[in-house]
């Protein structure tokens, strides 16, 4: 019956006293395992019955820290309980007991461990003293509530600073930290015990953040002079934690002031400052060493060595100049270390050091930064064989669109000359191919014009085509396409109409039922150039047939030779109104060109693209840029003026347009100046990063044919930017990509000329990423190894700001003073 009553008594909760008088404990402890395997339980009665009546210290500990019975609900009732039948076991027993509960706490970062309560309650009944565990420690401060009237108090105390795991209840149950405060302030705790606690503390757990609580505890006893273990303070400074570095900071320098560090534990002190990262401990440091008397000259110079490898250059300045002041005092022991140590400092400041302590070396060259070879692949279209046949003409006018202009061209030529050759046959062959591309269409292809009917390269070949199976329908389709054009036409940039109109005079000449044996502007070359010797050929196989005058003209601007002198060019930011919004203008500024014929006895279709100006709203954007430099294969400028002005809508104010046509073009002849540069310069903003790719390469490839013009990318990069048209965040990024990709030397010279526009004047502001730029000529400067003066650049580097854009500007002057000497 003994265990039926137990395990009654276990299921009615334990609310009563255990029956412990005429209980069989044997029989109870051999039933209680098997009893509680499996069954969620109160932990409650069965730690009650176990402790009870299990017979060794040994299995009631094992017991009460079983997974499912070592968090009751009640930790302080049930404590009390288990007690209660503890009470009768033998005095040793119990002791061991205590022992073996103290022993097995583990650490909870978020209360009293499991079963702290019933050890610590145990031991205080024993008076044994428990075992050294960091567990019991940390339990007592997050169950303590009356501090100085707890019976474990000393105890704790002297375990406290050495415990794991006690700054989490320290930091959260505050009043421990003012409570042992004021226990030293009335005697009851020796004052010394918790500062000399704190020091020590400090040197173990200093450089983590749970030593908190521990400087609060300093603060709250305000140690004296003479309590003060300043050596502790001044080992632990070097790696502490933020707050401890402060308070030992702090401390040691009121202890300086009153009754002074001895000169090695100065230098050991302003040593550990000016070694720290955080810029305020090394200010501190500096401040520290400014009042240094002369007997400490060798202790603050060693300090001040470590302040030269600092990035902010007022502290190193200020550090040069303490240096300076003390080198008279220093001993030779000194001299050679800051002369070491000042080869890190920029060129003006290892040259103040020089004098005042002799030569020093300038930094290795292994600083430099490394350069990889120029890579950048660039090619044109390969020309593809003429048309002979009508089969291959069918089979090109099918062929899937490559809108390549060597594609289109030989198309138009083919249908050109196969028609000279016999129209009738030519028409016949084309007619089965013309009733389903074209005839199907009716009016809705040919009757209703548009950009499309009018420009599309492939539409204008099949009118072309309808040109010659069936002109009367061709020609309904032009004069539908004549009246469209008088309205809309002039608002195409020229260079958009070069190819359509050539096209229209062809299909006007088939219209009338003439026809002319060759083309003279059919390209021989993939860059669009037409062989002089060539042309000179079709001429004379034209005979006694007029050349078609656009073609011509055209022909003549396809020549090496350029077939017309270089316009007149001006190039500067101007702001025109453009749409920004829906019934909202602005005017934004971008760099547009003006330009006008170099002669004036030019045909008018060749004046016309040698002429231009900056226009409102959206002129000059375009869709078909990328033919442009066929056009005009030998006046890269020429095409670059016209790319200029439709950028400065489609990239200054929108993500638009194409960058694409900068690879083509710088692959052309003729001059690249101040528009070719804005052009690829204005496109390294672009929105697109896949855009600004083109304009790098564009560069790179300018760079690879030796023909790249710094100074007209430099200057345009500096008025770009003033103007707001160029954002240097974009641009920045890529020019350390040129430079690493083996253009350093032009982007140095690009540079050079661009930073004294871009350096702010008195009173001004500086361009929004000008700092980064700074860094990239840094970089550049090195790797060119090229002497320059930059005008403005050593009155930014001298401001006292000490923001990054004047440490950047030092190490640019620090970088050309190198190349200098």
């Amino acid at each position: 019956m003994t265990w039926q009553r137990v395990r009654e008594w276990i299921e009615l909760g334990g609310d009563h006293a255990f029956p412990t008088g005429d209980v069989d404990r044997k029989a109870v402890a051999a039933e209680l395992p098997g009893y509680l395997a499996g069954r969620r339980v109160s932990a409650h009665p069965f730690r009650v019955a176990g402790a009870a009546c299990l017979p060794g210290a040994a299995q009631v500990a094992a017991w009460l820290d079983r997974r499912e019975l070592r968090e009751p609900e009640d930790p302080e009732a049930d404590a009390e309980h288990v007690l209660d039948v503890l009470r009768d076991r033998p005095e040793a027993w119990r002791r061991d007991l205590a022992h073996r509960l103290v022993t097995g706490l583990r650490p909870n970062r978020r209360g009293a461990p499991p079963n702290w309560r019933l050890a610590a309650s145990l031991v205080i009944e024993t008076g044994v003293e428990p075992p050294a565990n960091d567990a019991f420690v940390a339990g007592w401060l997050w169950d303590v509530t009356r501090v100085g009237d707890h019976p474990l108090l000393d105890v704790m105390v002297d375990r406290l600073f050495a415990a794991e795991g006690v700054a989490a209840p320290l930091s959260r149950r505050g009043h421990v930290v003012g409570a042992l405060a004021d226990l030293a302030a009335g005697g009851r705790l020796k004052r010394q015990t918790l500062i000399d606690g704190c020091a020590a503390r400090f040197l173990t757990h200093g450089q983590a953040r749970d030593v908190d609580p521990f400087v609060q505890l300093w603060n709250r006893l305000q140690p004296t002079f003479d309590e003060m273990p300043v050596l502790d303070l001044a080992r632990a400074l070097p790696i502490a934690a933020g707050p401890l570095a402060r308070l030992a900071a702090g401390e040691l320098r009121r202890y300086d002031d009153a009754v002074g560090l001895s000169p090695d534990l100065f230098a050991e002190t302003v040593g550990a400052l000016a070694f720290r990262p955080e810029r305020a401990h090394v200010t501190t440091a500096v401040r520290w060493i400014a009042a240094a008397t002369p007997d400490r000259a060798d202790g603050a110079l060693a300090a001040l060595a470590l302040v030269f490898g600092q990035e902010d250059h007022a502290l190193r300045a200020r550090a040069v100049r303490l240096a300076r002041k003390l080198a008279p005092h220093a001993t030779p022991a000194a001299v050679d270390p800051i002369r070491e140590a000042a080869s890190a400092l920029p060129w003006e400041l290892r040259t103040q050091i020089a004098a005042a302590f002799g030569e020093v070396a300038a930094p290795p060259p292994a600083d430099l930064p490394v350069a990889g070879p120029l890579e950048i692949t660039f090619s044109l279209p390969e020309m593809p064989p003429p048309i002979v046949s009508a089969d291959e003409l069918i089979a090109a006018l099918d062929a899937e669109p490559s809108f390549r202009m060597v594609d289109v061209e030989r198309t138009l030529a083919a249908l050109v000359e196969l028609t000279h050759r016999d129209r009738a046959a030519t028409a016949e062959a084309l007619r089965p191919w013309w009733a389903e591309n074209c005839q199907g269409y009716g009016p809705k292809l040919f009757n209703s014009a548009s950009s499309w009917t009018t420009g599309n390269p492939y539409f204008l070949l099949r009118h072309c085509v309808s040109a010659i199976v069936s002109p009367e329908q061709s020609a309904e389709a032009s004069r539908e396409n004549a009246e469209y054009l008088r309205q809309s036409g002039a608002h195409h940039p020229p260079l958009d109409r070069m190819f359509p109109d050539r096209v229209r005079e062809v299909i006007a000449l088939l219209e009338s039922g003439r026809t002319i044996p060759v083309l003279l502007a059919t390209p021989t070359e993939a860059t669009g150039h037409v062989d002089a010797a060539t042309l000179t050929s079709r001429r004379e196989l034209l005979g006694e047939h007029e050349p078609l005058p656009l073609d011509h003209a055209q022909a003549l601007l396809r020549l090496h030779d350029g077939g017309l002198p270089e316009p007149i060019m001006e190039c500067g930011v101007e702001a025109m109104t453009r749409v920004i919004g829906y019934d909202t203008y602005r005017r934004v500024p971008a760099m547009h060109v003006r330009m006008r014929p170099g002669r004036p006895d030019l045909p008018a279709s060749i004046a016309g693209v040698c002429s231009l100006k900056p226009g409102d709203y959206w002129a000059g954007l375009s869709d078909d840029m990328g033919w442009w430099p066929f056009f005009l294969p030998s006046h890269r400028e020429v095409v670059a003026a016209h790319v200029l002005e439709c950028f400065a809508t489609g990239v200054v104010l929108t993500s638009q347009a194409k960058a694409e046509v900068l690879t083509t073009l710088v692959q052309g002849e003729g001059p690249v100046g101040r528009a070719t540069a804005s052009a690829i310069v204005t496109a390294l903003s672009h929105k697109r990063p896949a855009e600004q790719v083109f304009a790098l390469d564009a560069m790179k490839i300018l760079i690879a044919r030796d023909e790249f013009a710094g100074a007209d990318f430099g200057w345009a990069l500096g008025e770009l930017v003033r103007a707001g048209a160029v954002k240097l965040a974009r641009v920045s990024p890529l020019l350390k990509e040129l430079v690493f990709s083996g253009g350093h030397r032009e982007t140095w010279a690009l540079l050079a000329e661009a930073i004294p526009t871009l350096l702010p004047k008195a009173g001004d502001r500086a361009p929004a990423g000008l700092a980064d730029l700074l860094a990239v000529a840094t970089t550049a400067a090195l790797l060119a190894d090229a002497p320059a003066e930059l005008p403005g650049l050593a009155e930014t580097a001298a401001r006292t700001t000490g923001n990054r854009l004047t440490t950047e500007a030092r190490a640019l002057l620090d970088a050309i003073s190198r190349a200098s000497r």
